[in-house]
């Protein structure tokens, strides 16, 4: 016996249905950044800049609470103040004060570290630089090395990569260690040892000159660190684009104290989540375990042609980079989501990125994801002041 006509009438429109469903791509990691995506600035203090330190910093506690940022009066940004905002209710806490700075780009390169316990930064004074950590809960500052500079930890973990001036480092040539379980500093990796493994590379890069490492990274489960070779110009003026040479780039183990992987050049990496590739800038991967390269597919062709700063979410993936978007028009700069599987991309804003800090070194976007991915955090230079600014994703 057949069923009634409403029946199968009924039976068609739920096969159409799921048809239909079927037919209907599957919703990516990009999806959720595509709509109703919130864009203010994090602080709503007027007349000051406020910076976020670079797209390799997560400027959000790991508790997700605070956020960290240097602000500043100064019309270039030199001097100014490491403050942490609470985001639930805009109060901020200032950790140090009267903080010199080699440029606006980075600013006081400061961090989390120990799971939101300290913050570090560098500071000049009386051009002699040195590297300061705050104990966040009773603002005390110490001072675990001078002449040295602040590459970037991790904000869950207690060690800090630290490096000699690059322009003149003197006597400080190594990769330094500070860690905040012990307060001691150690060498990780001498210079010469990279002089021993890349000799050849170097001499002919930097036409004999000494060398140095320069700008270490941490990987996100503190086994490793990426870094690059400088060799200074001699002198002491640190505010000039010619004050060091830098190239290449350098994966080394802190483990077992191997160097795992050298490349010649240096575009702005950052560490993928799984603590072995590295991303570059044109979507590029390195795997520093077996040398290879992958490149995302479908990387957007023009973004990102001039100075990006890709970097990944937690889970690796989703890629957030800035860029210019339109040739015709360099003034303007975009902040762009992209997936890491393939390579389908949002735009979350798009600004005038031609005033701000009036640095030496202008300060960039920078974009960075917070610890959950649901928050980027950029700088925007629309106007006198370059203000830290949050996207957040419903």
């Amino acid at each position: 016996m057949k069923p009634p006509a409403s029946t199968r009438h009924l039976v068609v429109s739920f096969l159409g249905l799921a048809f239909a469903l079927a037919a209907q791509p599957a919703p990516g990691p990009v999806d959720p950044w595509t709509k109703e995506v919130r864009l203010s600035p994090v602080s709503a203090v007027p007349g000051r800049h406020t910076i976020h330190t670079y797209y390799l910093a997560n400027p959000e506690s790991p508790d997700g609470k605070h956020v960290l940022f240097y602000s500043s009066a100064h019309p270039a940004g030199y001097v100014g103040e490491i403050r942490i905002l609470e985001r639930a209710t805009g109060k901020e806490t200032v950790l140090a004060e009267n903080v010199h700075t080699e440029d606006a780009h980075r600013a006081a390169c400061q961090q989390w570290l120990s799971g939101g316990k300290r913050v570090a930064y560098h500071e000049v004074i009386d051009k002699k630089w040195r590297v300061v950590v705050v104990d966040v809960a009773t603002r005390t500052k110490t001072v675990v090395a001078e002449d040295r500079q602040v590459g970037f930890g991790q904000p869950t973990g207690d060690l800090l990569p630290m490096y000699g001036c690059h322009w003149n480092p003197g006597p400080y040539r190594d990769l330094y260690v500070w860690d905040a379980r012990t307060g001691e500093v150690r060498v990780a990796l001498k210079n010469t040892a990279v002089e021993e493994q890349h000799g050849a590379w170097l001499k002919q890069q930097f036409s004999g000159k000494p060398t140095s490492i320069f700008f270490p990274v941490i990987s996100p489960d503190m086994k490793r660190t990426f870094f690059k070779i400088a060799a200074g110009n001699g002198g002491d003026n640190y505010m000039a684009k010619n004050a060091s040479d830098r190239q290449g780039s350098v994966c080394f183990d802190l483990e077992t104290g191997q160097m795992k992987w050298f490349r010649q050049k240096w575009g702005h990496p950052a560490w993928m989540p799984d603590s072995r590739r590295i991303l570059e800038v044109y979507g590029a991967v390195f795997d520093t375990e077996n040398g290879s390269q992958d490149m995302i597919p479908n990387w957007p062709k023009y973004p990102f042609l001039r100075g990006s700063h890709p970097s990944a979410s937690p889970d690796g993936r989703l890629i957030v980079s800035d860029g210019i978007l339109d040739p015709a028009n360099l003034k303007e700069w975009a902040i762009v989501v992209v997936d890491a599987g393939t390579g389908k991309w949002v735009t979350l804003h798009r600004f005038d990125q031609s005033q701000g800090a009036r640095s030496w070194r202008r300060n960039d976007p920078h974009p960075i994801f917070s610890a959950d991915g649901r928050r980027i955090y950029y700088n925007v230079s629309d106007g006198p002041f370059t203000r830290l600014c949050v996207a957040e994703r419903p």
